[in-house]
Parts: C-alpha cells; sequence; structure tokens
C-alpha cells in the first residue's frame, strides 16, 4: 500500500481553498446551465461529442467544489485546452481576419477561463506534479523470510 501523503493543505490558505471552490462552482453550474439542455437533441457528431465531454467536465467540477486539491488536473486540464484553442485557432483566424461569430463567441468564452491560472496554488501544483516522487508502477517486493529464504 502506498503511503498515506502528507497533509496537501499545510501550505495553501483557507481563502485559496475557498476561491478553487468558487471556480469549480462557477464551471460546473455555468456547464450545467448551458450544456445539460442540449443533451439529447439532435446534433451535429462533433458537437455532440464536445457536449458530452463538457456535461462530464461539469460533473467533475462539481466534484472539486468537495475536493479542491484533487481536482486540480481537471482545472488545469481547462487552462491547457483554452490555451492551445487561442493560440492555434483563434490567433490565426485573427491575423488572417478570417475570424467569424463561432470563433468570436468561443473567444470569449475562454477569455472567462483567464481566472483560472489566477486561483491555482501555483507552488502546491509545481511540488504535486513536477517535483514530487511518482507513484511507483509495481509493487516493492517483499522481504523473504523464513528458513526457505534465498540470499
Amino acid at each position: 500500500m502506498l503511503n498515506p501523503p502528507e497533509n496537501p493543505m499545510h501550505d495553501i490558505s483557507i481563502f485559496r481553498v475557498n476561491l478553487l471552490r468558487a471556480v469549480y462552482l462557477l464551471i460546473g453550474v455555468g456547464l450545467a446551465l448551458s450544456i445539460w439542455p442540449q443533451l439529447g437533441r439532435p446534433q451535429e457528431l462533433m458537437q455532440g461529442v464536445v457536449n458530452c465531454m463538457l456535461a462530464v467536465v461539469a460533473v467533475l467540477a462539481l466534484v472539486g467544489v468537495r475536493h479542491p486539491l484533487r481536482m486540480l488536473p481537471l482545472l488545469l486540464w481547462e487552462m491547457l485546452w483554452k490555451t492551445l484553442w487561442v493560440l492555434l485557432v483563434a490567433l490565426p483566424a485573427w491575423r488572417a481576419g478570417t475570424m467569424d461569430e463561432g470563433i468570436a463567441a468561443t473567444l470569449f468564452a475562454c477569455a472567462v477561463g483567464a481566472i483560472v491560472p489566477l486561483t491555482l496554488p501555483w507552488s502546491h501544483v509545481w511540488r504535486r506534479y513536477v517535483t514530487d516522487g511518482a507513484e511507483p508502477w509495481r509493487r516493492a517486493k517483499a522481504p523473504a523470510s523464513g528458513a526457505h529464504a534465498v540470499q
């Protein structure tokens, strides 16, 4: 069994944790109100895929209200996909003068997501996901014991 982790909140203020909860709640409720009513309606293939994925993000964001630090990868995912989309879709469309209403609306939605990096406890993210040791790939072998142990 893995050793229990240290208290992950030892250096994160309760204000920051509650700020994360507010972000999760905003994402969860916002997506629930905008996406869930569209589920089950006829949609083009990719729009249906995106809506189903966003519906699950809403559920996971609501889990984040209860477990804000455990669900940080969800906020990282939100921040990273929006950054990629802005750099690879919106920016080239703007530079080429081909930005349409759909791109502009999505860009606005991504801009609202700019609050995510402002709320993340970056020192915790760095320590937890970069410098801390990883979970083992397999269980360590138990030391041999008894008279039949080979040395």
